[in-house]
C-alpha cells in the first residue's frame, strides 16, 4: 500500500469478517487491524463471510471451521476497529451482508463507531434481519 500511496493513488482494503471462524476470530481481527494500520489505506470496508456456493464446499477444505453468529461477527468487527490506528481512513461496513451498517472516518469517528457497536451488542440497537440482507 505504501507504493500505491507514493504514486499518488488511493488504496482500498476489504476485510471478510468471520473468515477465521470461532477458532481464529480474535487472531483474524487483531492481525487485520495491524495490517490496515501499517498500510493506512484510503478506504477500509468489511463484508460478512457468506457461502454463495454452499457452506459444505468451504468446510470440506476447512473441516474445523465453525461459523460465527451475527453477534459474534459484530464483536469481531468491533475488535478490528478498536485495534486500528488510523487517522483519515474512510470506513464503510454498509454492504447488505453486514448486520449493522456503519460509516465513518477512522480515527475521528472511531469512538462513535465503537459506541454504535456496543449499543448493538447490548441489544439497544437492532441488527439487520436476515430478510433485509439481500443475499
Amino acid at each position: 500500500l505504501n507504493s500505491i500511496h507514493a504514486a499518488g493513488l488511493k488504496s482500498s482494503v476489504m476485510i471478510l469478517t468471520g473468515l477465521g471462524g470461532h477458532e481464529f476470530s480474535e487472531q483474524h481481527a487483531l492481525n487485520s487491524a495491524k495490517l490496515v494500520s501499517a498500510g493506512n489505506p484510503t478506504y477500509l470496508s468489511t463484508l460478512i463471510l457468506t457461502f454463495p456456493l454452499g457452506k459444505e464446499r468451504f468446510t470440506s477444505t476447512f473441516p474445523t471451521f465453525t461459523q460465527l453468529s451475527p453477534t459474534e461477527l459484530l464483536a469481531e468487527t468491533r475488535m478490528l476497529i478498536e485495534a486500528t490506528d488510523l487517522k483519515k481512513t474512510i470506513f464503510r461496513s454498509d454492504h447488505a451482508s453486514n448486520y449493522l451498517p456503519l460509516k465513518g472516518v477512522l480515527g475521528k469517528d472511531k469512538t462513535r463507531l465503537l459506541c454504535e457497536m456496543d449499543a448493538a451488542l447490548a441489544g439497544q440497537t437492532r441488527l439487520r434481519p436476515e430478510w433485509m440482507r439481500g443475499l
